[in-house]
């Protein structure tokens, strides 16, 4: 598993000779971002499975910065934002009004449809999205805050999970193959 997600994920030396990259050497060169291991995957994805739900081009910028203060590996979690993309993210915004209006325990708060969006010019298309985003108000905020908290915290039991389940048949599968090994042939 490991050796799949190190061959998806860039290098080291890809992003020490990228031109833009290159002022924040010293920060982004981290060894510990790159590094993939049980806590470092699970903590990015946690970070981007946060981040996915912040609005717009910021997902990407507040995943990195997540990502270089608690040292997880920084293109897991970048990887991880593009969960919330055009086509889910009016079903995540709209998940996240119904829990923000369940948590603030008001149900005289409407809900307006999104807009129709097929055949749409993209400039057009972002404004409308927008401007139906904000027209939600505080129930969508707490929503999303509560569902990026959530999404972020099942994700990253998920993974730890996960990552131990495979480590221990990997460790059973060569202990039975030691032991077919060591044992004598009738």
């Amino acid at each position: 598993m490991r050796k799949k997600l190190k061959r998806l994920l860039p290098d080291h030396n890809a992003v020490s000779s990228n031109r833009w990259l290159r002022p924040f050497a010293s920060t982004l060169l981290h060894p510990r971002l790159w590094h993939l291991n049980r806590h470092s995957a699970a903590g990015a994805v946690a970070v981007g499975m946060f981040c996915g739900l912040v609005p717009g081009p910021l997902q990407m910028l507040s995943a990195a910065i997540f990502c270089v203060l608690f040292r997880v590996n920084l293109p897991l979690a970048l990887i991880t934002t593009l969960y919330s993309n055009p086509l889910t993210i009016v079903p995540l915004y709209v998940l996240a009004f119904g829990i923000g209006s369940l948590v603030l325990g008001n149900g005289d708060f409407d809900f307006t449809p999104p807009p129709d969006l097929v055949g749409m010019n993209p400039a057009i298309w972002i404004s409308d999205l927008a401007a139906w985003a904000s027209s939600l108000g505080k129930p969508l905020f707490v929503g999303l805050i509560v569902l990026a908290a959530s999404l972020s915290m099942l994700s990253y039991l998920a993974v730890r999970w996960g990552w131990r389940l495979w480590l221990v048949r990997q460790w059973r599968k060569r202990h039975r193959g030691a032991r077919q090994a060591q044992a004598p042939e009738p």
